[in-house]
């Protein structure tokens, strides 16, 4: 079943092209059925391509799912084209105000991570958010900061800075195997990495809500849960497409920031050599997966969400 996005957005072509199911809104209206509804607050400056690499995920689905995208009235991007969040974003506040419910909601990694929490200008209008979907969304991903983020408004697990960035591919395992987020699962799987901070480990392992279910000794804690999978935290990249550390890495370079390359990326981590994907598949697992489980878990009724 095909992810429901407006016919004009930029993702819809480039999805259409790589064979992805989408439904332009007009036909999706003629499904007897109830689709589900997945808000996605996009934080990231690669405005477009994440959401590319998102509804690419979640068009792999079996199921119908209708796409709200949710921008912050606080904060004006730079990044996006001139008038696409106006076109085809929501603000958060409207959402939140209006009562809106949804069966998920995806909150995306941001650019932000060395600034304190507090010091970022849509905090206060991100934090309501996270407080709304509690007893309104039935299960929250966080990705990258999203993840961060989510950790410290709701148990207040701080963020460390990192000695180095941690960037690359890097192996997890799976601590729980039969989890309904990791049906499937190999024992270990690759994941990308692209972050300059983490949250506090011995915190997260302290708070009788949270279980760790991935980490590794040299990335550390991966991916978190709480309330089953109504929470899940992601502290890095499976979205991530072929070539979006490559750019990340060019990027820093032409910056003359101090940057290694992303480990185990390039063939013989020479980045003249291009890149190969190993992550794609467990990628694509983990969002169906989250998707089934919110589907079967999800009350038909959102009104009567708890």
């Amino acid at each position: 079943m095909p992810i429901k996005i407006p016919r004009a957005l930029p993702a819809y072509d480039a999805l259409s092209r790589e064979r992805v199911f989408v439904m332009t809104e007009d036909r999706a209206e003629h499904q007897d059925i109830r689709p589900l509804k997945v808000a996605l607050v996009n934080l990231m400056p690669t405005t477009i391509d994440t959401e590319i690499q998102l509804l690419r995920l979640l068009g792999h689905s079996p199921l119908q799912v209708d796409i709200t995208f949710l921008r912050m009235g606080s904060h004006e991007s730079k990044n996006a084209p001139p008038g696409h969040l106006e076109k085809f974003y929501i603000s958060a506040e409207e959402a939140v105000n209006s009562g809106q419910r949804f069966d998920g909601l995806i909150i995306t990694g941001a650019p932000v991570e060395t600034l304190p929490f507090e010091e970022v200008d849509y905090w206060d209008e991100l934090a309501r958010i996270i407080d709304y979907s509690k007893k309104n969304i039935f299960s929250v991903m966080h990705i990258c900061w999203g993840a961060q983020a989510g950790l410290y408004r709701r148990y207040n697990i701080p963020k460390q800075p990192l000695c180095k960035k941690l960037f690359g591919i890097f192996p997890h395992a799976v601590n729980e195997q039969h989890h309904a987020l990791f049906r499937g699962f190999d024992d270990e799987f690759l994941a990308p990495q692209s972050r300059h901070t983490a949250s506090d480990r011995d915190a997260i392992a302290a708070e009788p809500c949270l279980t760790i279910q991935s980490e590794t000794d040299e990335a550390g804690v991966f991916i978190i849960t709480a309330r089953d999978a109504r929470e899940v935290y992601v502290t890095g990249h499976l979205e991530y497409d072929t070539l979006t550390l490559d750019r990340e890495y060019r990027r820093d370079v032409a910056k003359g920031l101090p940057i290694d390359p992303p480990k185990n990326y390039y063939p013989n981590n020479d980045p003249l050599q291009p890149p190969i994907v190993r992550w794609r598949a467990h990628a694509n697992l983990f969002f169906n997966n989250w998707l089934n489980y919110v589907y079967q878990e999800t009350p038909y009724d959102l009104d009567t969400l708890e």
